[in-house]
């Protein structure tokens, strides 16, 4: 069933392919058309599509609906790049874009923030049966009166870190904080990215490197993921009954390894109370709970090269929105047309994807004390498995794994590193995390290999 839909609405059904195809104007100015995100609500599947950046730099784009029958028609037409996505109880509306969706349909336009990049609705601290938190990708919040829709400014975010090229993305509300993540990263070393929580009255770094994704459930414990990524490998950190603890999972390609580039990676609940993580060009599936307040229900699905800005379900099949082609001011001078699918499938599709397989590590050239470990990274679902160390003088390094998951740490092998060793793991070997400790003082590279 492919189709393909612009102010007019759609066109017949082509039968046997279960896509739906979305496009912006041919231009001036050529741009995107990105699916920045999805929501199945009043008996339809909404989405918004998005261009390269703020309003004047595309045309062609807005708020779709898609019925029962995957017929799909362009509601109102808004240019501008969105992506946020949210539920508002209190309210039985829907936030997706600059648009507020009743529970018969019935849309209403945010015109005052018809010109921000939306990239997140979040629940208010002190008011969220009235309000909600708006944020842009310039760093601007705000709080947005659920009734009249009028923002209300409160902090410019890009100040208070003193960021200069903002980029932000995913933003929740968990355990009695705001946390938001900003992925500006454009050259190796860069630290003008992060990952910051607030408590309705203090900002606070958690890290300054790109982060993408916030995600928790308002129950089970609300343990809240967030997803990001450095030099080394993929950043995943829980916040669990208030503390935040930070793992490491393998980057299944470099192509992502900028700011434009993991635009928008989602931690989602596409099957009830369970997540999908996408970071990175890798699937995973996702215990919400932190038993024993430990993550252990991490595991890789597949590996990918699509951009997947959102996925959700949808009568009971799995819709992954894209971004296939973008000439982005012509700057790919064969992009042509702005225009992309929204593809339908199962969610067990995934498994056929690509087999799971990356790279990454702890460190990478980093100065390290007598007795120091890194943070755990992913060993479980991945085949074939080879560790690189190198070190700026002979050093003993430890490798520790725990199997449980738990936290519980126990030695499997003690490597002697002369500047350079390679260290291959039996066939079939295997643990929920791995990490390292350095037994001596140097510095050090770590990167595992699994193929």
């Amino acid at each position: 069933m492919l189709t393909t839909a612009g102010a007019a609405g759609a066109q017949k059904f082509l039968p046997g392919i279960p896509n739906l195809g979305v496009k912006a104007d041919t231009g001036p100015i050529r741009s995107e058309s990105g699916v920045g995100a999805l929501m199945p609500w009043a008996d339809a599947l909404w989405a918004v599509t998005y261009n390269s950046h703020t309003y004047k730099t595309g045309t062609g784009l807005g708020l779709y609906r898609i019925d029962d029958q995957l017929d799909i028609q362009m509601v109102h037409k808004s240019d501008g790049t969105h992506a946020n996505r949210y539920v508002h109880s209190a309210s039985n509306q829907v936030f997706i874009g600059p648009y507020a969706i009743d529970m018969r349909g019935q849309w209403r336009f945010i015109e005052a923030l018809k010109n921000d990049r939306l990239t997140a609705t979040m629940t208010h601290l002190t008011d969220p049966d009235n309000r909600v938190y708006m944020l842009s990708m310039e760093g601007l919040l705000y709080e947005l009166d659920v009734s009249t829709l009028k923002p209300t400014l409160l902090l410019d975010l890009n100040k208070q870190f003193g960021i200069k090229r903002p980029h932000f993305k995913g933003g929740c509300t968990a355990q009695g904080r705001v946390v938001v993540a900003n992925n500006g990263f454009y050259e190796f070393g860069d630290l003008q990215a992060g990952l910051f929580e607030w408590d309705g009255k203090n900002w606070r770094p958690l890290s300054r490197k790109p982060h993408m994704d916030c995600a928790a459930r308002n129950d089970m414990g609300q343990v809240l993921y967030a997803t990001g990524w450095d030099e080394s490998s993929v950043l995943f950190w829980a916040l669990v009954k208030g503390q935040w603890k930070r793992y490491r999972l393998p980057k299944a390609s470099h192509t992502f390894d900028h700011a434009w580039q993991t635009e928008w990676t989602r931690i989602r609940e596409v099957e009830t109370e369970r997540f999908l993580v996408d970071v990175h060009g890798m699937f995973y599936e996702l215990q919400p709970i932190a038993f024993q307040d430990a993550v252990w229900g991490v595991n890789p699905i597949c590996a990918h090269l699509r951009i997947v800005p959102d996925y959700c379900s949808f009568r009971g099949l799995f819709a992954m929105a894209g971004n296939q082609n973008t000439p982005n001011r012509d700057n790919n001078p064969l992009g042509g047309q702005p225009q992309s699918g929204i593809w339908f499938g199962k969610t067990d599709d995934l498994w056929q994807f690509g087999k799971p397989k990356g790279w990454g590590g702890p460190w990478r050239a980093v100065p390290l004390t007598a007795g120091e470990a890194s943070d755990p990274f992913l060993m479980t679902g991945f085949d074939k498995k080879v560790l690189h160390l190198k070190t700026d003088k002979q050093a003993l390094i430890r490798i520790e794994v725990d199997f449980l998951g738990m936290g519980s740490w126990e030695t499997y092998e003690k490597l002697t590193v002369p500047g350079y060793k390679y260290h291959v793991f039996p066939a079939g070997f295997s643990a929920h995390w791995v990490r390292l400790v350095a037994e001596s003082q140097c510095t050090a590279t770590a990167e595992f290999i699994y193929t």
